[in-house]
């Protein structure tokens, strides 16, 4: 689903040039929220305002909320967790403003992110135990491993379906349920109660998609029993 007019799409065919949209508002996603960071950085102090204020407070919440989940181990995968949820959550959100597009609501970006977790879930798991990170994947007792090795397999693989599928799903219903509201009601009155439902799922899909990827890390990093 895409809005039926999109600002990049216009600018970039009028020179020719052909670029798919989740692609380019990915890029517009990735340089707001690099312009941020450094507007938030570029006076650091210690009694925080403005801009450094609200970045904080994302920043250290999500990082307090992580730490008492996974533990004080958890710190080592926290970049990768801060820099999901932030991209999630703007591109999700940039879907909303007319003429821009959500990047998640196509299925090749959340599969993208689904695999970056799957990939780095076993990369943890193989720095922090190394060849013995293959008992995650054999059971309880050796009797069972030839039985448990496909099923935890299989598993660990649907994991990237699930978070492509319910990523992807969520955003594209939505925007796709405005689309329909304001053709049909106009801009303004009608979809402003789907308007507000869609800013907090897709604050929520940004959030269930990075608890989950720091429990499958955490998971990873934990010892096999």
């Amino acid at each position: 689903m895409e809005h039926p007019i999109l600002f990049l799409d216009l600018i970039l065919e009028h020179f020719g040039i052909h670029i798919p949209p989740h692609v380019t508002y990915s890029w517009v996603a990735m340089l707001v929220l690099l312009g941020l960071g450094m507007m938030a950085t570029r006076r650091i102090a210690l009694v925080p305002g403005g801009g450094q204020n609200v970045f904080e407070m994302i920043i250290g919440g999500l990082e307090d909320f992580m730490v008492e989940i996974t533990g004080e181990e958890g710190r080592a995968f926290y970049p990768y967790i801060a820099t999901v949820f932030l991209y999630i959550m703007f591109c999700n959100l940039l879907g909303l403003l007319p003429g821009f597009y959500s990047p998640t609501a196509n299925i090749n970006t959340t599969l993208s992110l689904a695999l970056c977790t799957f990939v780095y879930t076993h990369y943890l798991g193989i720095k922090y135990h190394g060849v013995k990170y293959i008992k995650h994947f054999l059971g309880p007792i050796p009797a069972l491993a030839p039985l448990f090795f496909p099923i935890e397999v299989i598993g660990h693989f649907a994991r990237v379906l699930s978070l492509t599928l319910r990523l992807f799903g969520n955003i594209m219903g939505e925007d796709l349920v405005l689309l329909i509201l304001i053709f049909l009601a106009g801009m303004f009155l009608a979809p402003l109660p789907m308007m507000f439902l869609a800013i907090f799922t897709s604050v929520v899909q940004a959030f269930v998609f990075t608890l989950l990827s720091m429990m499958y890390f955490a998971g990873s990093m934990e010892h096999a029993h």
